[in-house]
């Protein structure tokens, strides 16, 4: 591995407790870094140590709210100006990401505007996981290294040994992703086709294919409220699976989430530690992508190629 003071990692606040697990598998310290709030909610960020002609790493997931995109901008503007060499922008949870297209008249495309945001403010790289759609990687013209939680899901799942699984998608649009886990275990896969009232309000669903005396496994990228995949698993349950239980990468899990999980047939759900979870909910694991994104630091650290990174 190179020198280790050829890099530094640094956190922002609310990321911390993974830049720490992050620093603790490279065997570094963790940079020290000082955000200044003020009494009007403004905020200012300064290294507290040299980072000149050194390479930054700066871990900070974009997750609601707004203060950790803005606190992750100051971190690039700051390592600008300090005369760092390369800044690398360490981003597990890639924020707005939902936002990648125009899907109605007159609105935003939230995800190109924080693509923009990051790039004006400086980065030479960016590493992510999971992003809500793929294409949002062209909305850069740095070099995006784009992990994928199966990395940590997939051994999860083998290890519990689940006969006669089902692996279920809960929308069409994530039909992709759980087509690639049905592939890598050689089970079947079924689809939910929903509805939409409004946003993050689910109308009504349909399962296609079997999944009577199955061992079901949901997949997503992220939930948020837990409508739909609640309401996937109640009716799967309904349809005679034997057990629903559910995966996905990024734990949004706002406002009646927990509550909905809890009192849903689920018999757990899986995240990865890309967003912290902090309130109570038995059925709710996770598990920490930490190990993986070290492994990623110090392969781009040492101009290695990160593609065994991979299991699918």
């Amino acid at each position: 591995m190179s020198d280790k003071n050829s890099f530094l990692v640094f956190s922002g606040t609310n990321t911390r407790y993974l830049a720490e697990k992050i620093c603790a598998s490279l065997g570094c310290p963790l940079g020290n870094l000082v955000v200044t709030k003020f009494s009007d909610g403004e905020f200012g960020v300064s290294f507290e140590e040299s980072i000149r002609g050194r390479d930054v790493f700066l871990v900070q997931s974009t997750f609601p709210n707004s203060d950790n995109l803005m606190e992750l901008l100051l971190m690039i503007d700051a390592a600008k100006r300090a005369s760092a060499s390369h800044i690398i922008a360490v981003v597990p949870y890639f924020g707005w990401a939902r936002q990648d297209r125009k899907d109605k008249p007159r609105v935003s495309i939230g995800a190109k505007l924080v693509a923009d945001l990051l790039s004006v403010a400086g980065i030479d790289r960016l590493i992510t996981m999971d992003l809500h759609a793929d294409q949002i990687q062209g909305f850069f013209d740095v070099p995006v290294d784009h992990l994928y939680a199966s990395g940590v899901i997939l051994p999860y799942l083998q290890s519990l040994q689940l006969e006669d699984m089902v692996i279920a998608s809960p929308d069409v649009g994530g039909s992709k992703r759980a087509n690639t886990y049905a592939k890598y275990f050689g089970c079947p896969l079924v689809l939910c086709n929903k509805t939409r009232a409004r946003a993050n309000v689910v109308a009504s669903m349909q399962i296609i294919g079997d999944v009577k005396d199955k061992n079901v496994v949901i997949i997503d990228d992220m939930v948020d409220t837990a409508g739909t995949i609640t309401k996937a698993a109640d009716i799967m349950k309904a349809a005679g699976a034997k057990t629903v239980r559910a995966c996905a990468s990024h734990c949004v899990m706002s406002g009646p989430a927990s509550e909905r999980v809890q009192k849903s047939a689920l018999e757990e759900i899986v995240f990865t530690d890309s967003i912290p979870y902090t309130k109570r909910c038995e059925k709710v694991k996770q598990l920490t992508i930490a190990d993986m994104f070290a492994e990623t630091i110090r392969r781009v650290e040492d101009n290695e190629s990160i593609s065994s990174q991979y299991l699918v």
